[in-house]
């Protein structure tokens, strides 16, 4: 199975940033982060590079759960998504899959939590496409 969940909107890149941060925050995310790729890869290395955000992406009840299943699973928070657009006027959302990605850790109630964010997750993404 992938990392990750994806949806491909017609969207432009602003319009599907706003779309999928409102949908997260319906199903209970904030957005603790926000790394504009394009632009630090423009400060950093002057190179120019397609409009790429990562998001990160908190649900307060679920993260407070999981640090109670596992101390160290802030080493693995918060939920990333990205928002790219793909030069070809389609814009690409995906998100992190919190249960493929906590299948290392052999704990099985972050692994039910994990389970729950995934669904939470992609009912986000599904409500943008």
């Amino acid at each position: 199975m992938k990392y990750y969940y994806e949806v491909k909107v017609k969207d432009s890149f602003k319009d599907a940033k706003e779309k999928v941060t409102e949908a997260l925050s319906k199903e209970g995310f904030g957005i603790l982060s926000e790394i504009n790729v394009k632009e630090t890869f423009r400060k950093k290395l002057d190179v120019d590079f397609d409009d790429y955000i990562i998001l990160g992406a908190c649900n307060p009840g679920f993260a407070y759960k999981a640090f109670h299943a596992d101390n160290k699973i802030g080493t693995m928070l918060p939920c990333n998504v990205i928002v790219r657009n793909d030069g070809k006027g389609i814009t690409e959302v995906a998100a992190i899959d919190p249960y493929e990605t906590m299948k290392a850790i052999d704990n099985k109630d972050l692994n039910e939590i994990a389970k729950e964010i995934r669904v939470k997750l992609k009912n986000a993404l599904d409500a943008i496409s």
